[in-house]
């Protein structure tokens, strides 16, 4: 009998990427997407060739109509740079600048890949604010000597502020500039990484003091190592996406880690559904960092799901793939009340983790479980890895 395919009503937005991974997330979409939704999707082609095209205002539109339909799902796309007009900046930072959000990246645990932390047993969610700060900066080439100065101009008035930064001498060097604001804050430098702390204690002193012991917080970083898990980690923007690279590794690969860019409201309670079941002492910096968002994520609804991959050309896993397509999915579902689709979203993501647990994985996990002498039987390709969770997933679907 034929699977009669889900209406989704309203679209999502989908980012495609370069080379070899447009392959691999076609064949996604034609095995385990498209068989099963009836989707309308506004497509984006963020390969190099046509950002460089479109002098990358096709980044742009695509984070315009990410605003407007409230869900993405984007291919994170890496390629060498060679015949374009010039360096395009990371479309990550454009994007998430637009959306102005807090990205969370948590691990996908499957049973049988072995963790370097064998303790956590539970995700640790990264929460880290990507806003401004190294992935926005003005950076450039000096050439002979000079002075470099950092100049602000304040809006309606005369006055300025300059400062000297560094008179160079000889051949030159490098320079950057980079920036955040008080709604953004996202610590080693004394003024700019200041703000964070200060805001972040305002919040605190404001909100959560009189329920909350602040030792608790302090004890978050033993806590990390020795926990089972089961918590939100929030921290400054490039410090997240260092730690979540840990944390990745510490759970068993980079390979099975989500990545979903949130714009919430605290008061829509859209991210009490994290909370619920931790204890006390693992909601504190939760608690504290929603509270602090909860001005500077405006709409409560958006989202954009990414991925990013680790494995060879022919054995790539591509479950962080599978995982962007589910997890924006589920938010359509919620957004628009769909538990048909709410239901086959949390069916493929089991059948992700069901396939490595049954034994069936791409290389890059098999390495883990069977050391470095494992052989070609012990691992599928890509599009035999794909094909095995879509014969996973109509089984659970038929259930």
């Amino acid at each position: 009998m034929a699977f009669e395919k889900i209406k989704v009503v309203n679209p999502i937005v989908e980012m495609d990427g370069d080379e070899m991974t447009r392959v691999f997330w076609k064949s996604i979409k034609d095995k385990l997407i498209f068989p099963f939704l009836d989707l309308d999707i506004k497509y984006f082609d963020l390969a190099l060739p046509h950002r460089d095209a479109t002098d990358d205002k096709v980044t742009i539109e695509s984070a315009e109509a990410t605003l407007k339909y409230n869900v993405a799902i984007k291919y994170e796309a890496r390629v060498k740079e060679f015949g374009l007009k010039q360096m395009w900046k990371s479309p990550n930072g454009t994007i998430r600048n637009i959306l102005n959000g807090t990205v969370f990246r948590e691990p996908i645990i499957c049973k049988n890949v072995p963790r370097l932390v064998p303790g956590w047993t539970k995700p640790i969610c990264i929460g880290r604010h990507a806003f401004g700060d190294q992935y926005r900066a003005t950076d450039t080439v000096i050439k002979g000597a000079g002075k470099l100065k950092l100049v602000f101009v304040p809006e309606g008035k005369d006055e300025k502020t300059e400062l000297e930064v560094y008179n160079f001498t000889g051949a030159g060097g490098v320079a950057i500039a980079m920036y955040n604001t008080d709604e953004h804050k996202n610590t080693i430098l004394k003024k700019y990484d200041g703000r964070f702390k200060d805001i972040f204690q305002e919040v605190y002193e404001a909100n959560w003091k009189s329920k909350l012991c602040m030792q608790a917080i302090l004890y978050m970083v033993a806590y990390a190592v020795k926990s089972e898990g089961g918590y939100v980690w929030a921290c400054k923007n490039y410090d997240g996406d260092v730690q979540s690279d840990f944390l990745a590794q510490g759970f068993g690969s980079l390979g099975l880690m989500t990545s979903v860019l949130v714009r919430f409201v605290f008061n829509s309670f859209y991210y009490k559904l994290i909370l619920l079941g931790w204890h006390l002492g693992s909601l504190v910096l939760t608690l504290l960092y929603i509270s602090l968002c909860s001005s500077v994520c405006p709409d409560g609804k958006t989202i954009e799901a990414e991925a990013a991959h680790e494995g060879g050309e022919t054995s790539t896993n591509s479950i962080a793939s599978i995982f962007a397509w589910s997890r924006g999915l589920s938010h359509r579902a919620k957004l628009d009340d769909n538990a048909r689709l709410l239901d086959f979203t949390e069916k493929l993501e089991a059948a992700c983790v069901g396939t490595v647990e049954s034994g069936k994985m791409t290389k890059d996990l098999a390495l883990l479980i069977h050391g470095s002498k494992v052989s070609r039987e012990q691992y599928l390709s890509t599009e035999e890895f794909i094909d095995a969770v879509a014969t996973e997933l109509k089984s659970r679907l038929s259930a």
